[in-house]
């Protein structure tokens, strides 16, 4: 059984088909989607899709970095009124993305770090985006420096330098589509990488894996990321399955909250 880390499942790209993508998730063995969220824009499809889906989608609240924009106190104050309300899986996901735009790079830091703030607060872990910033990102957590701060570099695409890195931090590495890209260039932190720190995403929509590269992502996808790794640690797709898993429950403590949520 797989558990998708990260996968926006109720993203208007779903639409169309949103039910049968779901059952093809769970006829691959997928057991749980862990849905990041965005911003007030897309909280109410997200957790309607969570109520829908009880049982199989569990819910982060953040704001993602690239909605950080000059309304960003007012989003971070919805994410703060969320957290006060509930019981969340993570704060996610949250971070730096330097590649669309870097007017907002102050912002930027400082939602991440408010953000991060309340995860310790909270006791919870954090979903991070880093698209453009690992290195930006290493340097404020290690600034912060609260071994309570815990969670995933989600879409990990760094080089074996900054994964070694993060992990020294205490992070996890979320692992997807682009690992099996001909020149992804993840092989190497796949086999250096500790195989307790690393976690299987599919960051659906986005970044589906090769052969379906191109077209749409899909939870259901997730079983070649695994094949991947499997490959490159010489082992049976099952105990990547297995030892992902056991990571991701780990890391978010997966059975408490589901015990907490059915009860």
């Amino acid at each position: 059984m797989f558990i998708d880390t990260h996968t926006h499942l109720y993203s208007t790209k779903f639409d169309g088909d949103r039910e049968a993508a779901i059952t093809r998730a769970k006829d691959r063995g997928v057991e749980l989607a862990l849905l990041p969220a965005i911003d007030r824009s897309t909280h109410d499809a997200m957790l309607a899709l969570e109520k829908e889906e009880a049982g199989f989608c569990l819910a982060m609240i953040g704001l993602h970095p690239v909605s950080v924009k000059e309304d960003y106190e007012e989003e971070l104050e919805a994410v703060r009124r969320y957290l006060d309300q509930r019981q969340w899986v993570a704060i996610g996901e949250i971070g730096m993305d330097l590649y669309w735009d870097k007017s907002y790079r102050r912002q930027q830091e400082d939602a991440f770090k408010r953000q991060c703030a309340w995860a310790v607060e909270y006791d919870l872990p954090i979903s991070i985006h880093a698209r453009d910033a690992i290195d930006n990102l290493l340097e404020l957590i290690a600034e912060m420096d609260d071994p309570r701060l815990r969670g995933v570099f989600h879409c990990f695409t760094g080089t074996e330098a900054q994964a070694e890195r993060a992990i020294a931090l205490g992070f996890y590495l979320g692992i997807g589509g682009v690992a099996t890209f001909k020149n992804g260039g993840l092989e190497g932190v796949i086999r250096a990488a500790p195989r307790d720190r690393l976690l299987l995403e599919t960051d659906a929509p986005y970044l589906a894996p090769t052969p379906y590269r191109g077209k749409r992502n899909e939870s259901a996808y997730l079983p070649e990321i695994a094949k991947k790794i499997a490959d490159l640690w010489k082992v049976p797709i099952a105990e990547v399955a297995d030892t992902t898993t056991h990571n991701a429950r780990q890391l978010f403590d997966l059975d408490r909250f589901v015990g907490e949520q059915s009860s």
